[in-house]
C-alpha cells in the first residue's frame, strides 16, 4: 500500500485517503459514520460505508491543493514534482481555508 492521509472535517476525523497501486481510495471512518450529525466531506463523496476508488486523484482533493505562486513555493520548499499531486495534498492541505484538511497518517 502507498501513502495515506487522514481527512478531517473540522476537528473530527472523517476518513482516510490512500494512494494505491490501482490509483486512489477514500474511505469514511467507522466512528464518523456512526455519528448521526456527520456530513459528507464533499457532494461528490456522499457518506457511505463503502470505499470510493478512482484511477486519478479525486477532483475534490485535487481542488484543495494550492495554485499559482503558493504552489510554486510549496514545490520549491519541499522539492516535489508538480505531477505528484498526492504528496502535494499531504504536505499542503493540513491548514486549508475550508472545513476539510488532510494530514499524513495511517488508518487505525
Amino acid at each position: 500500500m502507498g501513502k495515506t492521509g487522514k481527512v478531517y472535517y473540522g476537528n473530527t476525523l472523517a476518513g482516510f485517503i490512500s494512494e494505491t497501486d490501482a490509483g486512489y481510495e477514500y474511505l469514511y471512518d467507522k466512528d464518523y459514520l456512526a455519528d448521526p450529525s456527520a456530513k459528507p466531506i464533499s457532494l461528490t463523496l456522499p457518506i457511505s460505508q463503502y470505499a470510493y476508488h478512482s484511477k486519478t486523484l479525486f477532483a475534490f482533493f485535487d481542488g484543495l491543493i494550492p495554485e499559482g505562486w503558493l504552489l510554486d513555493i510549496a514545490k520549491e520548499h519541499w522539492k516535489i514534482k508538480s505531477n505528484d499531486r498526492f504528496e502535494l495534498l499531504l504536505l499542503t492541505c493540513q491548514d486549508t481555508i475550508g472545513a476539510v484538511t488532510v494530514v499524513r497518517g495511517t488508518k487505525k
